[in-house]
């Protein structure tokens, strides 16, 4: 008697879905190769230069190429930022002053944003330390924004929104372009000069638009996430209005330097070459996305999103229900991973988290999740985030593994 397989029942269900994906990667790509061609990228741009970085033509160029691609009047890319959270840090210091007020409208923020805005820990110099307001606009009992609060809860000092657009690791889904467009309708509408900033992590190329060309004034992100195309060796970016553009590089940098400095170790190449190959590597992540919720659904368990909704970002959650059940996931997913797969993955203490993490990378870029990963924190009900993958096949592989160690729900 034949076994039951989910996951070549999936790969059969989901090749409509797939074709879907392969169009939208097509689009998206037309989107970088125009920009591309409009600024007349060439060879000498992969050149940098040394010291403070002055005149680093590659690097202004792709700056203005990137801003094209999202629809941003300026935009900075540089491997000075840390990551996708010191990005964010950057523009929230570069913005906020004292009394003003940050809200989040899309619940609470990702993890790695506690510390920032002083919600968790101390003596840091968080924005609460710096006189800046935070408020909060809880979601629904379904996990979705309250529409009705939001259309009424702009106070004059509220200087910032900040819209996270991944679910990140909560349970709730990560927001649609349409759905950020609406928020910042209903925003302005309360307030036109309130600033309306896009956490933008994970979301980049899953759609054929980015947030400035809805209305956001300002976005940010990783780009050892979705635009660097899995080989950007480290960096960040932030594009929207110029002058707020400006502002953050003033805090990445210093007043006075802004975007006009910062060395790009000769990694103008990797960074051009990253942009373009990004669109492919978002879609495969986005097939390896459906592949997993689709397995797991089939095995029981609950998983966001469902097999065959639209993805918003490139995040699969499987809720798993036991640390024993998320330690065994991650440790299969890392065994068949091509870096590192003889590592065992355990719960331990990361900067910027207040629970425990249990995480599988094991990817060419330390910490990078456009290549398939799994990680979670250890907290009920103990669900496992799953992101990126270069190609669907190798998702398909660890998942067989992942399948196995785990069992039905």
């Amino acid at each position: 008697m034949n076994r039951f397989n989910p996951l070549e029942e999936a790969e059969q269900a989901l090749t409509l879905i797939f074709s879907g994906i392969d169009t939208q990667v097509k689009d998206n790509l037309n989107r970088v190769l125009s920009a591309f061609r409009r600024h007349r990228v060439g060879t000498h741009h992969f050149s940098g230069v040394t010291g403070y970085g002055h005149d680093d033509l590659g690097r202004q160029v792709l700056d203005r190429v990137f801003a094209d691609i999202v629809a941003a009047e300026a935009a900075a890319v540089r491997v000075q930022f840390v990551s996708g959270t010191h990005a964010i840090a950057c523009a929230l210091y570069g913005v906020l002053r004292p009394g003003d007020e940050l809200l989040a409208v899309v619940g609470p923020p990702y993890d790695t944003l506690e510390e920032v805005i002083g919600v968790r820990g101390n003596n840091q110099g968080s924005l609460a330390e710096f006189g800046i307001r935070y408020r909060e606009l809880a979601l629904t009992e379904a996990g979705t924004v309250n529409w009705a609060a939001l259309g009424t809860t702009i106070k004059p000092e509220t200087r910032m929104v900040l819209i996270q657009r991944s679910c990140g690791y909560s349970w709730r889904p990560s927001l649609t372009i349409a759905e950020i467009e609406k928020i910042i309708y209903l925003v302005k509408q309360q307030n036109p000069s309130t600033i309306c900033f896009v956490d933008n992590c994970y979301g980049e190329f899953v759609e054929n638009r980015e947030p400035p060309a809805v209305g956001a004034d300002l976005i940010a992100g990783s780009l050892i996430k979705n635009p660097g195309g899995t080989i950007v060796t480290a960096g960040g970016y932030v594009a929207g209005r110029a002058d707020l553009v400006e502002a953050a590089t003033c805090r990445l940098t210093a007043p006075g330097i802004g975007r006009s400095g910062g060395a790009t170790f000769d990694q103008n190449r990797l960074l051009f070459q990253g942009l373009f190959l990004a669109p492919q590597m978002v879609g495969e992540a986005m097939k390896g996305n459906h592949l997993t919720a689709y397995v797991f659904d089939k095995l029981g368990y609950p998983v966001n999103p469902l097999p065959l909704a639209p993805r918003r970002d490139v995040i699969q959650a499987v809720q798993l229900g036991s640390p024993e059940k998320l330690i065994a996931f991650c440790r299969a997913i890392q065994q068949h991973s091509p870096i590192g797969s003889y590592l065992d993955p355990v719960p331990a203490e990361m900067p910027g988290y207040d629970d425990q993490l249990v995480m599988a990378g094991g990817t060419f870029i330390d910490g990078s999740t456009s290549e398939f990963s799994a990680d979670g924190p250890l907290r009920e009900p103990y669900v496992v985030f799953c992101q990126g993958g270069t190609h669907w096949t190798h998702v398909a592989i660890a998942l067989e593994a992942a399948m196995e160690a785990i069992g039905p729900g």
